[in-house]
């Protein structure tokens, strides 16, 4: 069984940074796209950013200039570096992976959150 599990949320001032992880545990394949999404409070689940197997990054607009996504194939890890914070991306950052876990099955795995907060 794979789980994603993710580390590096907090609390933060408007301006700061933060640097969440998020690696896989279990046994696979290979991993195809990476990316992390975030939920505010009262809010749906949105994309943040999304980086595939290959380096294509996707960024939403709100985030553009501010954060980074990043990966180590060699670690099966993705990265998120928020610079520039504001409160407005103050939420619950999940990672989210295609995993192939046999050769001809791929499934989707959701992390468990990390909460993020900024303070104005």
């Amino acid at each position: 069984q794979v789980q994603l599990m993710e580390s590096g949320g907090g609390l933060v001032q408007a301006g700061g940074s933060l640097r969440l992880s998020c690696a896989p545990s279990g046994r696979f394949r290979n991993i195809f796209t990476m990316g992390w999404y975030r939920q505010a409070p009262g809010k749906q689940r949105e994309s943040v950013a999304t980086i595939t197997d290959g380096g294509t990054t996707n960024y939403a607009d709100s985030v553009k200039g501010r954060f980074t996504i990043s990966r180590d194939n060699a670690k099966s890890t993705v990265y998120l570096q928020m610079n520039s914070l504001k409160p407005e991306d103050t939420g619950v950052y999940f990672c989210n992976a295609d995993v192939q876990v046999l050769i001809a099955v791929t499934r989707n795995y959701w992390g468990q959150g990390t909460q993020v907060t900024v303070a104005s």
